[in-house]
């Protein structure tokens, strides 16, 4: 190897993922006009964290299967939800109760203490 060639792998081509400006062929991103007539179609809610602290609102609260039928979340995703946003987030106490299969939430309310 003589001192004018450039050491191999010296320059490195970059790929796709490295520059997110970059995009593959074919690939659009989803405008915005997209997402909003999507939300707004079957969802009556402005977010999924109001859709699902609505469920846990009502006097008889919501199961885990209810919320993810809600939101389209993963189970493991909702219970995540419940420990880190509704009790630590916004400071909300979550009542748990065993109903026959499921488990049952709620917020919490004076009256029902």
């Amino acid at each position: 190897m003589s001192i004018s060639e450039p050491k191999p792998n010296a320059t490195k081509a970059r790929s796709s993922h490295t520059n997110p400006r970059k995009r593959k062929a074919g690939s659009k991103a989803p405008s915005a006009k997209a997402s909003a007539a999507g939300r707004n179609r079957s969802f009556p809610f402005a977010s999924k964290q109001e859709a699902v602290l609505a469920l846990l609102q009502r006097a008889k609260g919501a199961a885990i299967p209810e919320i993810t039928e809600a939101t389209g979340w993963q189970p493991h995703s909702v219970r995540g939800f419940l420990s880190g946003v509704v009790k630590k987030k916004l400071k909300l106490k979550v009542e748990s109760r065993k109903d026959g299969r499921d488990r049952t939430y709620r917020i919490k309310t004076r009256a029902s203490s």
